[in-house]
């Protein structure tokens, strides 16, 4: 079921200069799959520790509980694809141009790491109080980066949006999805996906293609 490992989510890799242990890494690879095959609240932190090749106590000299894990895996990869999204909306063109290549990198992003997509996105309601609301704080900012890219392009008279928080939600759902439904049987490659998204989401903006 692995597709993006998750080290790839941080910046520090392994051995680097302020990197995690590597046992850090496998719990947080084996935290993801277990999550992702069994849902959060279905899997143990053995599951967790085996998937990782070590042993139950082991897991708690790197985090105190199987919560600590899916925050710390939900907050990174929100905070990843925020960055994402803000390199996209930053880049040089015009909102229609920037617009196409933020979907379809955002597209690509959940495609190649649709079991990290799978449980950052669709385990939210496990999260400890105090870590969703960081959560939530990373996604209200990836969609107002939407909104505010949309409104740019309304402004230039590239898009025709009735009500742009509703678009931008729209815009956000339909790469989030992929991560659900995208497998390595799907037809199209990750990056197929992201042209063809792209032409959608500007076609649903009402741009002229």
């Amino acid at each position: 079921m692995t597709s993006t490992p998750i080290a790839d989510l941080w910046p520090a890799r392994p051995g680097g200069a302020d990197a995690r242990p590597e046992a850090a890494y496998r719990l947080l690879q084996a935290a993801v799959e277990s999550f992702a095959e069994r849902g959060f609240h279905a899997t143990t932190t053995r599951d967790i520790a085996t998937g990782a090749g070590m042993s139950p106590a082991a897991l708690y000299i790197h985090y105190p509980s199987k919560a600590a894990l899916l925050a710390e895996i939900s907050r990174t990869g929100h905070a990843a694809t925020l960055a994402l999204v803000r390199a996209a909306a930053a880049r040089d063109g015009d909102a229609a141009d920037r617009m196409r290549r933020l979907v379809e990198e955002f597209t690509v992003w959940h495609a190649r790491g649709r079991t990290v997509g799978r449980v950052v996105n669709y385990e939210l309601h496990a999260l400890p109080e105090d870590a969703y609301a960081v959560v939530a704080a990373l996604r209200l900012d990836i969609e107002r980066e939407v909104t505010t890219l949309i409104e740019e392009g309304v402004g230039a008279g590239l898009f025709v949006v009735p009500e742009v928080r509703t678009a931008a939600r729209a815009v956000t759902s339909l790469g989030i999805d992929v991560s659900r439904w995208y497998t390595d049987r799907s037809s199209e490659t990750p990056e197929e996906l992201g042209r063809r998204y792209g032409e959608l989401v500007l076609r649903m903006l009402g741009a002229r293609l």
